[in-house]
């Protein structure tokens, strides 16, 4: 028997793998920046993968390890073992796994183990962590020769279209590919901005919903290639129109009676001081969680106002330019409290987007913080100095300097993964802050 796994688990895989015929296994993992990695094996050597996992030269991968310390291997998890739906010619299937180092401990450079330490942290205070990533994405269709550029969206509709969406169908085969893999999608529809659309899946353990929003992100990819379009999570693809974020809904449970921690009905919004705790700790480490949660150069262009983007470091009920957002629950309904994080966006590592906002939460909880007062007005026309409200870095650079002061979020991402990704998003500023764009030539060529 493989170690580590119960005869039940790899029997069930073996009833998949026979009543599909899968002849082919891919196994996954992410780097530290988000992107999904994979080793595809035969069918005859699962058996040896679920026994002694299977090695890999982790020098070769972005923030891994270097070269005099890059062995490693992979072992599945058999609870992500899903039939890949659009690969059916070759029978793919498709396993997430765990990266070890050689003497069998978990690699502390893996994104994944990265949210696991602080789910663990979570458990010793008796609470699981849930999660509801709203995915927008854009689809645009390539010119005659393969080029996207200039951009061409998929369709002109806005928000809720149905007669000038066309990108209607392809979103159901979307939704089917999803729900093939185990995903429970609760709604699709296009959004704001021309090609721009939101597939929404069901709130669950945070673990769970990175692993599914890995899924999400390489499924769109792949069925959007299906239809001859191109698929991006990039957050701002075409300036002055709305860009494409991942709002993301949080809730806090009690492990042992498994109802939610977070409601209060006598208090103004129905939050439990434990909610109000958590929300402090996220506003307190705002500035450092940005540059995981909004990961790019690219990101900076869409948090900035007049988008539906937050800006400035405040919550509130009806306020969507706030940076934390408390949704109206339905009477009866006390266990939907949750607080939307606004700020995110897809093209973020999941694992780790959701490690530094758990830690920052916690933090929050340990020390009993207390939330300012809400911000209900509409901010992009409230003057910011004289409300008292401090904003979110305005570019990755400045980002990356919050993240450098912040020990509690540097303590959540381990000193491997802290290294590596300051290191590494370093390098892309700095190759940013080098670059001459064409705006810079359009402005000033002929004048100076």
């Amino acid at each position: 028997m493989a170690l580590g796994y119960k005869p039940s688990e790899l029997e069930r895989i073996d009833e998949i793998v026979k009543r599909n015929d899968i002849r082919f296994i891919r196994l996954t993992f992410t780097d530290i920046v988000g992107v999904s990695k994979q080793i595809t094996i035969p069918i005859e050597h699962w058996d040896d993968a679920v026994s002694h996992g299977v090695w890999f030269d982790g020098s070769a991968v972005e923030g891994f390890a270097r070269i005099a310390e890059s062995d490693m291997y992979l072992m599945p998890d058999l609870d992500t073992f899903a039939v890949i739906p659009w690969e059916m010619d070759l029978s793919t299937a498709r396993v997430i796994c765990d990266a070890y180092t050689p003497d069998g401990s978990p690699f502390e450079g893996d994104p994944r183990h990265v949210l696991k330490r602080q789910l663990e942290r979570a458990a010793r205070l008796g609470l699981d962590y849930y999660v509801g990533p709203e995915l927008e994405f854009f689809l645009f269709e390539p010119h005659p020769n393969g080029d996207l550029l200039p951009l061409q969206p998929h369709d002109k509709a806005s928000y809720f279209d149905i007669s000038t969406d066309l990108a209607h169908s392809v979103r159901r085969q979307m939704v089917d590919a999803l729900q093939a893999m185990g995903i429970d999608v609760e709604a699709s529809h296009h959004e704001v901005a021309d090609g721009q659309s939101e597939i929404d899946f069901k709130y669950g353990p945070a673990l769970l919903m990175a692993d599914n929003t890995n899924t999400v992100r390489t499924t769109l990819k792949a069925v959007a290639q299906k239809n001859g379009l191109h698929c991006t999570f990039m957050p701002k693809p075409i300036a002055g129109i709305n860009g494409s974020g991942m709002h993301v809904h949080q809730s806090m449970w009690d492990r042992k009676t498994g109802d939610t921690v977070m409601h209060e009905p006598e208090s103004e919004y129905g939050l439990s001081q434990i909610a109000l705790h958590f929300i402090a700790g996220q506003l307190a480490h705002a500035k450092a969680i940005t540059p995981i949660i909004a990961p790019l150069v690219n990101s900076y262009k869409r948090l900035v106002p007049g988008y539906e983007a937050p800006v400035y470091i405040s919550w509130g009920r009806t306020n969507r330019s706030a940076l934390i957002r408390i949704p109206r629950i339905t009477p009866g309904r006390y266990k939907s409290t949750r607080c939307e994080l606004r700020c995110p966006d897809p093209s973020c590592n999941p694992y780790l987007a959701f490690s530094v906002m758990l830690a920052a939460g916690l933090d929050g909880i340990e020390r009993k913080l207390d939330p300012p007062a809400p911000a209900e007005e509409d901010l992009y026309h409230v003057d910011s100095v004289r409300a008292g409200l401090d904003m979110l870095p305005g570019d990755l650079g400045l980002a990356i300097e919050a993240l450098q002061t912040d020990e509690v979020i540097q303590d959540a991402l381990g000193e491997h993964v802290y290294e590596r990704y300051v290191e590494a998003k370093t390098q892309e500023w700095n190759s940013y802050r080098l670059y001459v764009s064409r705006w810079e030539l359009d402005r000033y060529l002929t004048i100076y």
